[in-house]
C-alpha cells in the first residue's frame, strides 16, 4: 500500500475505534510512538509494536466513557501523513473533557507505519 492508502485505512479504523486492528495491520514491528511529554501514566517514547499495543490497552483501561471520536481526513506529503483526532471523553475519576491532537505518522518503504507522534 502507498502512503495515501495507509492513511485512509488508519483514519477509517480509528473512526470505528479499532485502534489495535489498525496497529496490527499497518504498523512495523519496530514502530515508535512519541507523546508530547512524559506523564505519570505514559513514557514520552514507546518502542515496538507490542509495547504500543499495551500502551493502547492501558489508555482504554483509563477511559470511563468515550462520548464521541472524530478523525479528520488525512493530509499526505511524501511518506508522511497527519490527521486531527478529537475525543469527547470521560476518564475514570475525572470530569468530561474534550481532547484534540495532531497525529503525525511516517511510513517506510515497505508500506508500514514506523512512527506516530502526538501533538497537542
Amino acid at each position: 500500500m502507498n502512503t495515501s492508502k495507509i492513511a485512509a485505512k488508519l483514519a477509517e479504523l480509528c473512526r470505528q475505534g479499532q485502534f489495535e486492528t489498525a496497529q496490527k495491520e499497518l504498523y512495523a514491528n519496530d514502530a515508535i510512538s512519541i507523546e508530547p511529554h512524559a506523564t505519570p501514566a505514559f513514557e514520552k517514547e514507546t518502542h515496538g509494536l507490542d509495547a504500543i499495543i499495551k500502551k493502547g490497552h492501558k489508555f482504554e483501561s483509563m477511559v470511563e466513557q468515550m462520548h464521541s471520536l472524530t478523525v479528520s481526513e488525512p493530509l499526505v506529503a511524501g511518506n508522511s501523513f497527519a490527521v486531527i483526532m478529537s475525543m469527547d471523553i470521560t476518564m475514570k475519576g475525572h470530569d468530561r473533557m474534550n481532547m484534540s491532537e495532531l497525529c503525525v505518522y511516517e511510513v517506510n518503504k515497505e508500506g508500514r507505519i514506523v512512527s506516530e507522534r502526538f501533538l497537542m
